[in-house]
């Protein structure tokens, strides 16, 4: 499984402006085949658990806090090489430096709302998608 699934958050930016469909859109046209996908609202604690690698860094309660602030759209991704695909289609976390039609040079509005979040790795992308998803609600 690992190098061909990747996980994804629209974050509640994203989702307050109206971006879901828009950024689903996105997705579906980097031909990202969606195999898990719910419409949630993490808990303080909940994401301070998903971002618990940050939890030493300056911004991780103001990230946390941000994560709880609303709902967001969980998914699981499928494609080849899905995790490096998906993070070139989204883009640089800083919006002003993403590259022209990805994801975060069309719907971010910052560094820290930045409208998606991608696994960095392939072991993250299935840690994640775990975290998010019991394996009877993931369709691969």
């Amino acid at each position: 499984m690992a190098g061909n699934i990747t996980f994804t958050m629209i974050k509640p930016d994203a989702v307050r402006n109206g971006h879901i469909g828009a950024i689903l859109n996105k997705i579906n046209e980097g031909g990202f085949e969606i195999v898990a996908m719910k419409y949630t609202k993490l808990s303080q604690e909940k994401a301070g658990e998903f971002y618990e690698v940050h939890k030493e860094r300056p911004f991780y309660g103001e990230l946390v806090e941000f994560m709880s602030s609303g709902p967001i759209v969980a998914a699981v991704l499928r494609k080849d090489n899905a995790v490096e695909s998906f993070r070139t289609l989204i883009g640089a976390t800083n919006p002003e430096e993403a590259a022209e039609g990805t994801i975060r040079a069309l719907y971010a509005t910052s560094i820290g709302e930045n409208a998606v979040h991608g696994a960095d790795s392939d072991e993250n992308a299935l840690r994640e998608a775990n975290f998010h998803f019991a394996g009877t609600e993931m369709f691969m």
